[in-house]
């Protein structure tokens, strides 16, 4: 399949002083993985550049480790946003881990690449912490991207279950209600993907695989 992805992974490496975060691993290895055996052409980005930090909860099963290192050494030299805000691409996919929840909403770069995939009739793909990406995102009406879109997240449940909801700078679920998406929450850790037109939105790393599956079925289509 001669398509091309684009997967904005985040730089942010501090919940707060002390206290690592980052990418986690398993959004970006499983969806990189389906991509690649799908035959699709895959980029990596980030806001910074270089190595990308990852949470270290999420490469505590030695197993599932060694099953993704080889989509962890790509991630140790990403270009940097700046480098690929010319070119289109057939989907975006943003990873999660609670690192994207600092760095990526705000990020003007990814707020234009966004805005144009979404105009332009393209995929945008998110799970878990991912769609912090998409709450600062406008259309050319001035409208938010998400309003009117139905779509999941990382719950607002499960930050509360994992005590992370006054680490993050807001509760993703709820800033997301609050810019008009129709909001769905599936059972907690269970996986669970929303597809709207071209937004593929997944809940949480449980749901890494049936997000990645559904934008490679919209690429088939």
């Amino acid at each position: 399949m001669n398509k091309t992805v684009l997967m904005v992974v985040t730089s942010h490496d501090e919940l707060a002083p002390g206290k690592p975060t980052g990418l986690w691993l398993e959004e970006f290895a499983i969806p990189w993985q389906l991509f690649r055996e799908a035959g699709l052409k895959v980029s990596i980005a980030s806001p910074l550049g270089g190595n990308v930090p990852i949470d270290p909860r999420s490469i505590e099963d030695e197993d599932k480790v060694v099953a993704w290192r080889e989509a962890e050494n790509v991630l140790l030299q990403t270009a940097s946003l700046d480098e690929l805000q010319l070119h289109k691409f057939d989907a975006i996919f943003l990873p999660g881990g609670h690192g994207a929840m600092f760095d990526l909403p705000e990020n003007p770069v990814l707020k234009a690449l966004l805005h144009s995939q979404i105009e332009a009739g393209r995929i945008v793909a998110a799970v878990c912490h991912g769609p912090a990406a998409l709450v600062e995102v406008s259309l050319s009406d001035g409208r938010p991207l998400v309003a009117g879109r139905t779509l999941t997240a990382f719950t607002d449940a499960e930050e509360r279950a994992v005590g992370l909801e006054d680490a993050v700078p807001f509760l993703l679920e709820a800033e997301l209600r609050a810019k008009g998406a129709d909001f769905v929450a599936g059972e907690l850790w269970a996986s669970h993907v929303e597809v709207d037109d071209k937004l593929v939105t997944g809940q949480n790393p449980a749901s890494s695989a049936a997000t990645a599956e559904a934008v490679i079925r919209l690429l088939r289509d």
